[in-house]
């Protein structure tokens, strides 16, 4: 049986990714620093489950912990790394890019580090969407130039593409770099719009829209990133030299105006927009071509954005029913 070790793994991706490897039968171990970037609850809540299943194994603490991360692999035979915790969002992180770059920079190349010293070859890591910064050429397509972030966050999924290259070089590592779109769904964050907005629209008060609407985002269901993810690991086992970097989007842009007008027709309920202008770091648009993706693995985004709002509502009704939103 393989041992995958899952970094992140009780964060929203993280969570919904551990459930289905161990639904297939995988033994999975997971770090997560439960840090308070938003209620550690929840991510409590997105895992207990699993703490009872003995292929299930949980490390408190942080990726910047080099012996902790030692400690684990001296414990336990890791097949392969799916590299998922970072410090997220745009506007957090200029707020405070120190921190971001420690946590998405030096963390990183942590794990790197540890990969080479207990010799794993393959890694599947995350990076984003945001490193294509104000493109102005759509959709995005992996070859294209991605040096003008507009944000730290940005910035350092940019240099852990770099730095990713460079392990592969040096050590041949195979490594995937998954550049994410705009992911909502079950679990999803509370600070990210669609929850945000969701919760707002119940509670009758006003949606705060930044811009005129106009912008917009490639928002791809959980449950296809987690089949992307999937479909990626089994790729980098069966080949080998591999340094790959693949969009894992839906390649369908809606726009704000059309994300709040859908949320507020599933909800049935009227809303209110209070209108403020854009935020530093926002980007116009995101668009995925995905064409890469689908030919090297097979990916194939199956919920369009209305089924998986509907899909969300329904786990958020349920959720607020039982006290846990």
């Amino acid at each position: 049986m393989k041992t995958y070790f899952v970094t992140g793994g009780a964060g929203f991706i993280g969570s919904n990714l551990v459930e289905k490897l161990l639904n297939a039968n995988l033994k999975v171990v997971v770090i997560d620093n439960f840090c308070d970037f938003y209620d550690p609850k929840i991510k409590e809540d997105n895992i207990k489950e699993y703490l009872l299943n003995p292929n299930f194994k949980l490390y408190k603490g942080d990726i910047r912990d080099y012996d902790l991360l030692n400690t684990i692999f001296s414990e336990n035979k890791i097949d392969l790394i799916i590299h998922l915790a970072a410090m997220a969002g745009v506007r957090p992180s200029i707020e405070n890019p120190i921190l971001y770059q420690e946590v998405n920079g030096i963390g990183t190349q942590n794990v790197l580090e540890i990969a080479k010293r207990y010799n794993i070859k393959n890694l599947v890591m995350a990076s984003s969407s945001s490193v294509y910064g104000n493109s102005k050429e759509v959709p995005f397509k992996e070859d294209m130039v991605v040096d003008y972030a507009i944000s730290p966050y940005a910035a350092t999924k940019k240099s852990n593409e770099v730095m990713a290259h460079v392990y592969h070089k040096l050590y041949q590592m195979n490594i995937v770099m998954l550049r994410f779109f705009t992911v909502f769904g079950p679990r999803q964050r509370p600070d990210l719009a669609i929850n945000k907005f969701v919760r707002l629209m119940l509670e009758g008060k006003e949606i705060p829209m930044y811009g005129d609407g106009t912008t917009s985002r490639d928002y791809t269901y959980v449950d296809d990133v987690v089949d992307g993810i999937i479909k990626s690991i089994s790729y980098i086992e069966t080949h080998n030299e591999v340094y790959e970097i693949m969009n894992i989007g839906n390649s369908n842009p809606i726009s704000l105006n059309e994300m709040i007008e859908t949320i507020g027709k599933v909800l049935k309920v009227n809303f209110k927009i209070k209108k403020l202008p854009m935020q530093l770091g926002d980007v116009n648009r995101t668009y995925a071509d995905i064409s890469k993706a689908k030919k090297l693995i097979g990916y194939e985004p199956k919920i369009n954005f209305e089924e998986g709002i509907i899909r969300f509502v329904k786990w958020y009704e349920e959720k607020k029913e039982s006290g846990s939103v």
